[in-house]
């Protein structure tokens, strides 16, 4: 079909760039769309003689205008499987039309219209992922679209972070592998609402007040950062996926139709699930305990009483946080630290790690259970269960008896 052609020659002369969005690659829902151009080769050969004709011959500056003409029915595209070097970049919703625009500004295709019909004939083209490739300079078409297909041809810069790091912590790995100063990421983390984090997840049922942090809303995860991304940039990518994750598992809703707490109070017990636990599978049973003891008269005080939020305060204050048996009372029940658990009611006022998707899961729909109590029994992480104060004492003795405690609180 030549309908959908444009026959102007001002496109020919500024490189046949070919920007016909008729093809695309649907980055939404991978489906292949657009019609093809051509025609039978028939009508193609027929169209051409027909441009001769009107051009009266094909003598000098005839000829000349045939090649033009020729160009809109014979896509522009290189011979050779291409040579060199270029960088290309697919970025998240790219068509096809867009990738052909990418690969022919970097010298690597010579039209896009050749690219696009790479595209429209190949149905793997719809598994193009986003990210930045490693491709050569005037490739044919169907070599350089082979090559965005090929995972080798992808240039990584991944860095992976760990479930249940702190914001500090996180942001000096980033540094190390950003060479970006922990500085410009303490300075863009001020605002958590200008990197992405809506307002509402601020908002607290129990009247408890504290700063807005970004703590808890860095999804951990490996993340291919863009080059050159800016502290601020990388940070957003982060509560995106956070966003992302809990969208997916309807944690606002769930949370607040099934718990009747705010989604910020759920993800700060998420946190301490978190940094609690060490295996995975306790981490919904420690969301638990955690609030029976807040939200429920089953234990002495509406408290935590735990120490990963004392420890969460040191290292804040670039402090080596402690082991159980060595906090002294008077670190358990400083008034000064805002963090402090132990003849404080409620929740911790932000949340004191990043958690990953189990204890968020685990924080939005915990088991039924009467616990308050929870304490690692052994050395391999072991978690133990009470619900009385002779329960307490059984799982004290276990962590005695394994090593785990120590000093006074064994005699």
């Amino acid at each position: 079909m030549i309908d959908d052609l444009d026959l102007g020659f001002d496109e020919q002369e500024r490189g046949e760039k070919g920007r016909h969005r008729r093809g695309f690659v649907n980055r939404r829902n991978g489906t292949s769309g657009g019609r093809k151009s051509g025609g039978g080769l028939g009508k193609t050969i027929f169209a051409l003689f027909m441009a001769l004709v009107l051009l009266g011959g094909i003598g000098g500056g005839a000829f000349y205008g045939f090649d033009r003409i020729r160009n809109h029915f014979i896509t522009p595209d290189f011979d050779g499987p291409g040579s060199g070097e270029a960088l290309v970049d697919v970025k998240q919703g790219d068509t096809a039309t867009d990738i052909g625009n990418s690969l022919y500004d970097a010298g690597v295709v010579k039209s896009t219209k050749a690219f696009v019909e790479a595209a429209d004939d190949n149905a793997l083209s719809k598994n193009i992922q986003v990210g930045r490739y490693k491709v050569k300079k005037e490739m044919r078409a169907t070599d350089a679209l082979a090559l965005l297909l090929d995972p080798k041809s992808r240039v990584v810069n991944g860095v992976t972070i760990p479930e249940g790091m702190i914001t500090l912590a996180i942001y000096d790995l980033l540094a190390k592998e950003t060479k970006i100063p922990v500085a410009e990421f303490k300075a863009a983390a001020k605002d958590p609402v200008k990197l992405g984090v809506p307002e509402f997840w601020f908002n607290r049922k129990d009247g408890k007040k504290g700063p807005r942090s970004l703590e808890g809303f860095l999804f951990p995860a490996t993340y291919e950062l863009p080059p050159k991304a800016t502290a601020p940039q990388i940070l957003s990518l982060m509560v995106d996926k956070f966003l992302d994750v809990t969208g997916g598992m309807k944690f606002v809703e769930t949370v607040e139709a099934d718990r009747g707490i705010s989604p910020y109070e759920a993800l700060i017990t998420a946190s301490i699930a978190q940094a609690e636990s060490v295996n995975h599978e306790d981490m919904p049973k420690v969301a638990r305990v955690i609030y029976n003891r807040v939200y429920t008269d089953r234990y002495h005080c509406k408290c935590l009483e735990i120490d990963s939020a004392i420890n969460y305060w040191l290292r804040l204050q670039g402090k080596n946080p402690k082991d159980s048996d060595i906090l002294k009372q008077s670190e358990l029940n400083d008034p000064r630290n805002p963090y402090r658990t132990h003849g404080a009611d409620g929740l911790t006022i932000t949340p004191i790690s990043n958690p990953g998707e189990d204890a968020l899961k685990g924080a939005m729909s915990p088991p039924n259970g009467t616990w308050v109590y929870f304490m690692t029994i052994d050395k391999k992480g072991t978690m133990g269960y009470g619900t009385t104060d002779a329960d307490f004492r059984e799982l004290q003795r276990k962590m005695c008896t394994n090593g785990v405690l120590s000093g006074e609180n064994c005699r």
